[in-house]
């Protein structure tokens, strides 16, 4: 089966990754909680994950006063979701996950200017019962010196999103004729949208309790070869599927197939 992959920002956004940048302090609706003194620097920034998968959160690119040995960055993570990894790999930090999930840390142990260089990635896990489009709330980043002292925290937004749908029909690399049905699975209650290599409306439909849907076009596609894609949409969060490619034949020669039953 020939399917090409999404591009490289849809496979980033649905493994969850996010940059937190380290930027002037804000008001207190800023970040979760009150903000911090006038003076300190805030950590903020969002990241979409799909129910019951891994996000990468990291943080990055600290400016000011370098904090020295035994200087710690923390993150809290938002409710319903645990911290599951600390996979930093260059030297200087220790990392360490709390047993229940609640919270991890990175501890600066030889780094010659901690923080200021490199990125700091955390796991985080959304439950797999998760609502799509929900936002996560108490997704904390607090940075310390090595007496505890915070000098630099914020919050990272965390929304649900969406499983990336399935594009099992119609099937690739035969002759379909003009208006091929297509098929597949989806998160139940989504919207799916089907579109072709420029990105025009092929067909629609609801995915159903169990997840199936399928549809079949309006109008006829032009002959020859194309490129089919599914879109899942619900509450205002979206995934796509991966592409396939199919060969329009002539009606007069290849029939079209029927649009399958639930």
């Amino acid at each position: 089966m020939n399917r090409s992959s999404k591009t490289a920002a849809a496979v980033l956004t649905a493994a969850g990754i996010l940059a937190a940048g380290w930027l002037p302090a804000g008001p207190a609706s800023a970040v979760d909680g009150a903000g911090p003194p006038a003076g300190e620097r805030v950590l903020w920034g969002a990241v979409t994950i799909p129910p019951g998968r891994d996000g990468i959160v990291e943080a990055s690119g600290l400016s000011g006063p370098a904090l020295g040995f035994g200087s710690s960055l923390t993150l809290t993570a938002p409710a319903g979701a645990e911290v599951t990894g600390v996979p930093l790999a260059a030297a200087g930090y220790r990392g360490e996950v709390a047993a229940d999930g609640r919270t991890a840390v990175y501890t600066a142990v030889s780094a010659e200017r901690p923080w200021q260089t490199g990125s700091f990635p955390f796991v985080l896990t959304v439950p797999a019962d998760a609502e799509p489009g929900t936002r996560l709330a108490g997704c904390v980043l607090r940075l310390a010196d090595a007496e505890g002292v915070a000098r630099a925290s914020g919050g990272c937004q965390v929304t649900v999103g969406l499983p990336s749908p399935v594009l099992s029909r119609p099937e690739p690399g035969v002759p379909l004729g003009y208006r091929p049905a297509a098929a597949g699975l989806a998160y139940p209650g989504a919207q799916v949208t089907v579109s072709d290599q420029d990105g025009n409306e092929v067909c629609t439909d609801t995915a159903g309790a169990d997840g199936s849907w399928s549809c079949a076009p309006g109008r006829d596609l032009p002959a020859g070869a194309n490129r089919l894609q599914a879109t899942a949409s619900l509450n205002g969060v979206s995934a796509a599927s991966e592409q396939i490619h199919i060969t329009v034949g002539s009606p007069t020669s290849v029939t079209a197939p029927a649009v399958p039953p639930r």
